[in-house]
This record gives C-alpha cells, sequence and structure tokens, in this order.
C-alpha cells in the first residue's frame, strides 16, 4: 500500500507539474482529471493482484460498487481534486484496509507536501521523513493527538467546503486558532497534534475518510458521527458518510444542535 501511494504519487506529480492538463467533470458534477484516472489505474492494478480475494472499491469506479461488504480496501487515488486543479498542494493519495466495518489500515501520502503518514501492523501511526524510496521506508516517528485545552482549541476544516454550518458549530469552541486545509490531511494534522478538532458538516464519501479515519485512530483520536457521537463505520449504503466530527479524544465535544 505504501509503494503504490508512492507511485501514484509520481505520476500525479508529473502531471501537476506539466504545462497543462485536462478537467472532465463527472455525473455529479465534480471535476476528474487525467491524474486521478492514471493513479487510479495504476493503485487498482496492484491492489488486485497484492489482494486478489478482497473486494476493491475505488472513487474512479465507483459506479461499478453495486456491492456492500464489511471488509474491502477502499482507494481515493488523488483527494483534493479542486487543490490540484487549482495548484494549491493540499492533495492526497488514500488508501486502506476496512475490516468489519473498521478502517484498521491506513497510507496517506501528500506528494506536493513531502508527507506520508501511515498504520503500522500494530495499529500504531506514524510519519515517515522524506526523501522516499519505494522499496524501503525511511526513517518513522510516532505520531500522536495533542492533549487538546478546551479553553484554547486548535481547529482544522476545509479549504474548498466550508460554509456557515461549520463556522456556526465551530462556534460553540473556545479556539485559539484556525487552520484550512484540504483533502485527508486534515485527518493527519489531528492525528500529529498540529490541530485538535476537525468537523465536516458537508458531504463526503468513504474513501475520501478511510485512510486518513485509520491514521487518526493509530495516533489515538476518534472519528464520530456528528448527530449522535457514535462511531463512524464503513460499509455504508452507497459507501457515502454522515457529516462526522474528527477529534483528539480531550476534547469535549457539542451536540450538533
Amino acid at each position: 500500500m505504501r509503494r503504490l501511494a508512492l507511485e501514484a504519487g509520481a505520476k500525479i506529480m508529473e502531471i501537476y507539474d506539466s504545462a497543462d492538463f485536462d478537467v472532465k467533470v463527472k455525473s455529479d458534477s465534480s471535476p476528474v482529471t487525467e491524474a486521478d484516472e492514471q493513479a487510479d489505474a495504476l493503485i487498482s492494478a496492484g491492489l488486485r493482484a497484492a489482494f486478489p480475494d478482497t473486494i476493491l472499491i475505488t472513487e474512479e469506479q465507483a459506479a461499478t460498487h453495486t456491492t456492500l461488504a464489511e471488509t474491502f480496501l477502499i482507494v481515493d487515488p488523488l483527494d483534493g481534486t479542486k487543490e490540484f486543479i487549482n495548484r494549491r498542494g493540499d492533495f492526497t493519495v488514500n488508501i486502506a484496509y476496512v475490516e468489519s466495518g473498521v478502517p484498521i489500515r491506513g497510507v496517506v501520502y501528500a506528494p506536493a507536501k513531502g508527507r506520508m503518514f501511515y498504520t503500522l501492523a500494530d495499529g500504531t501511526s506514524v510519519e515517515e521523513e522524506g526523501p522516499f524510496d519505494l522499496e524501503t521506508p525511511g526513517a518513522t516517528a510516532p505520531i500522536h493527538v495533542s492533549a487538546a485545552d478546551n479553553a484554547a482549541l486548535m481547529v482544522v476544516a476545509s479549504k474548498s467546503h466550508r460554509d456557515q454550518a461549520t463556522d456556526d458549530y465551530i462556534g460553540k469552541y473556545a479556539v485559539k486558532d484556525m487552520k484550512s486545509a484540504g483533502s485527508s490531511l486534515k485527518f493527519c494534522l489531528v492525528a500529529t497534534g498540529e490541530a485538535d478538532l476537525y468537523p465536516r458538516v458537508g458531504r463526503t464519501m468513504e474513501w475520501d475518510t478511510a485512510a486518513g479515519h485509520a491514521v487518526l485512530t493509530g495516533a489515538g483520536g476518534k472519528v464520530v458521527r456528528f448527530d449522535d457521537h457514535q462511531p463512524l463505520t464503513y460499509g455504508k449504503d452507497g459507501y457515502a458518510n454522515p457529516f462526522f466530527i474528527a477529534y483528539a479524544p480531550d476534547v469535549a465535544l457539542k451536540p450538533a444542535g
């Protein structure tokens, strides 16, 4: 999974650094680029060869995903396509393994930022230092959520999907500082203690969140539904998520209403 994320990241950056690239619009009105499609093909081929008996769910093949399962691989080959198109750098490659509805392994690679996060076999999460070799992992550092101060919270929110509902919810907290970030990097910023709280009051799909969710869990964090604060699970109808909150456990969560 790590190697495939790096290979996909290299392909994405090749297109990102080119003079121009084509942007198409999918049936749900979201953008897609040749980088999304080429990264999807590369990762899908690699995962199907390595895990031939495991169901594979990817964003770019979503129309074919009619079977629901509790255990599966799930991929967003280029999360943050809008950030990619606008050359803002906040995009990631996300690969995760979900077992019994829970994302237990995940890789999040931000090639333009030079940051890579993943879970280890023991369930803990690390950030690997670059430069990244395809075959041999470099030095890694364990990551862990912050000891949050509820009188001065660090909050991260979406760069491309910020709205009034999100701001209203954030307004319930005593906030020391706000960050904006794209893609699944928001989960990773909570996982490393760079933020305490990430509320998402907007549409997401499971491939957007599974890898970041796994990394955050391995760093001691939690992801719950926005409405009732129950754990966010995977393998839902249509692979669609409800609104959710990702946070360090010391954060005193506020009700949705």
